[in-house]
């Protein structure tokens, strides 16, 4: 898999250097390098690129204004490169792959570089499933709905969240779904509950349903999500009405609305 990519930097000492970093990659493939974000946009509708590494601050069209530029095409993956801290929790709103701090250091650059790899390999399986439904639809109609039935049978998509950025305190932190023990909503202010730390997320808690796998995250109460697989007992209570205990200790009270969520404990 070659990953075909574009610089953009305003300063050529920069892209230089980055390109020298990426030598070491062979699958990295620098098919384009651009001095400003107008010749970015241009050069990215143009040849379609997998990945940009992308500077912010540049004269004219910023890093931001490139990815608000490419809104009408499905945009490439992108790594901001820059010399300031301060823009992180805007790239990461902006879904950047990761944030990197010039000078970029090789062990950081090699991380991001797996997660891109990561996520063109899903996108790619995603896109070989999809052509080969299009292929059975049109020469074996009873075979596709075989493939279908099978895969509605088989995992869920992978449009559920598998990290989650929560700008908490100043800070970015990058919350592994799969540790999440419970989220209790306030209004629109999410606390998000893991074994060791707790962080506020500004988001609706219908919105942060969207994201979650239901297999594994599931509503107990108007105001509260539990992950299923962090409960270890069930201790009924009255009026139809239980708690959940998770792994750490915790409580978590089912109404009786919710019930029928218990009902893969006990039966």
């Amino acid at each position: 898999m070659t990953i075909r990519t574009i610089l953009v930097d305003d300063e050529s000492l920069a892209i230089q250097g980055l390109a020298l970093r990426l030598e070491a990659h062979e699958d990295v493939d620098i098919i384009e390098t651009c001095s400003n974000g107008r010749e970015a946009i241009r050069a990215i509708k143009t040849h379609k690129p997998d990945l940009v590494f992308l500077d912010i601050q540049m004269p004219g069209f910023d890093g931001f204004s490139v990815v608000q530029g490419l809104m009408e095409v499905e945009p490439p993956l992108v790594i901001f490169c820059t010399a300031y801290s301060d823009h992180a929790i805007r790239a990461f709103e902006a879904q950047a792959v990761d944030y990197l701090m010039k000078p970029v250091e090789e062990g950081r650059l090699a991380d991001a570089l797996d997660r891109v790899r990561l996520r063109l390999s899903e996108k790619r399986q995603v896109q070989e499933a999809e052509k080969l439904r299009e292929v059975l639809a049109e020469v074996a109609p009873q075979a596709m709905s075989d493939f279908n039935a099978a895969d509605d049978e088989g995992p869920a998509s992978n449009r559920f969240e598998k990290l989650i950025n929560i700008k908490d305190r100043g800070q970015i932190f990058r919350v592994d779904v799969d540790s999440i023990e419970r989220i209790d909503a306030a209004g629109d202010y999410m606390c998000i509950y893991t074994a060791d730390n707790s962080l506020i997320l500004r988001e609706t808690m219908k919105d942060l349903e969207k994201r979650l796998d239901p297999r594994n995250f599931q509503r107990v109460h108007r105001s509260t999500i539990v992950n299923l697989s962090q409960v270890k007992q069930v201790k009924p209570h009255t009026n139809g009405e239980c708690f959940l205990v998770l792994e750490s200790g915790a409580q978590v009270k089912v109404s009786r609305s919710y019930r029928d969520v218990v009902a893969r404990f006990v039966h």
